[in-house]
């Protein structure tokens, strides 16, 4: 859509929540395998969420994955100990993950390489934690827990659905608001931004716990739809690689670039990197070699190139 076609600020997240909701609910019916298409959903929201921190801060969290195990734990814990409703769990878990957010916020004193390394030290803390066997009490420790009881895809993928909406209206709102004015401001300039009375150390935890809150709710969600999950299977650092990649080859500080990003190339890792992942692994490196050099902005790029604003 061109320049003319944007007249109110909220216009572009309303149709992009429409499409995004709609192709959600028709696509179960047009594909057969839901269980490849709520993992596709997932990557769609780690991405979109982890956009939220690096597109709009510039701050790269690496350990971005801490947030989706402490969330996918949080709501277990809360299912095998209480008697919630399951979408309170998924919901406490991704308190859970804002919560850690929090205690971790003096990282955001840190910049650069040394964020990024910080974050991903956290997250092998928190793994380790949660892993330790002297805790198999509480967490299972390496064994893992069981949801059995609560096991159902149906209605997960449509959580999942509802939780890449709000990953989309945050996006929104960070973009076209005078918040987000505010983020890009500091992100290009924060002693200049604090001098003209940004609060950059405020702006930057509410990106950072909003952040955290995708991906603990992506996280609990996640675990929804499974029967059994181990540590290894929510603290991989696969995924913290995927969400960023995917996110990058998409396009950054953009609502939609994350969006088509992790459904391009989750989809071609469907196809080739589970039958051939040594072909997939080369593939891969080639992409972000070429990405590097010829689309450092991503996809997104190609249509900011023709004068085409992008949500």
């Amino acid at each position: 859509m061109r320049e003319s076609g944007w007249r109110h600020p909220a216009r572009p997240a309303l149709i992009t929540m429409a499409v995004v909701g709609a192709l959600a609910l028709i696509a179960p019916h047009m594909y057969g395998n839901t269980s490849l298409l709520f993992t596709i959903m997932t990557f769609v929201v780690l991405a979109e969420g982890l956009n939220l921190m690096y597109g709009f801060t510039g701050y790269l969290p690496f350990g971005y994955v801490g947030f989706f195990g402490t969330g996918a734990y949080g709501t277990a814990l809360l299912v095998l100990h209480t008697h919630l409703p399951v979408l309170l769990c998924v919901a406490g878990g991704g308190v859970a993950s804002a919560v850690i957010a929090l205690i971790l916020g003096p990282l955001l004193r840190l910049s650069g390489a040394y964020f990024s390394i910080a974050n991903l030290a956290a997250s092998q803390i928190i793994y380790f934690v949660v892993s330790n066997p002297d805790l198999s009490s509480i967490t299972g420790g390496p064994y893992g827990l069981k949801l059995q009881q609560i096991y159902d895809p149906p209605a997960s993928y449509a959580a999942m659905a509802a939780i890449l909406l709000l990953a989309i209206a945050i996006a929104g709102y960070f973009r076209m608001s005078r918040f987000g004015t505010g983020l890009r401001a500091m992100t290009e300039d924060p002693v200049s931004a604090a001098l003209a009375g940004i609060d950059v150390v405020r702006q930057r935890l509410i990106v950072w716990l909003a952040s955290a809150l995708i991906a603990g709710l992506a996280g609990g969600t996640y675990v929804w739809n499974l029967s059994v999950f181990y540590p290894e299977s929510v603290f991989n650092l696969q995924i913290s690689v995927f969400a960023i990649v995917f996110a990058l080859f998409g396009g950054v500080g953009t609502v939609i670039g994350p969006l088509i990003g992790a459904v391009i190339l989750y989809s071609f890792y469907a196809v080739i990197g589970v039958s051939a992942p040594q072909y997939f692994e080369l593939l891969y490196g080639l992409l972000i070699v070429l990405l590097v050099l010829f689309l450092p902005n991503g996809l997104i790029s190609l249509l900011e190139r023709r004068r085409i604003r992008v949500f």
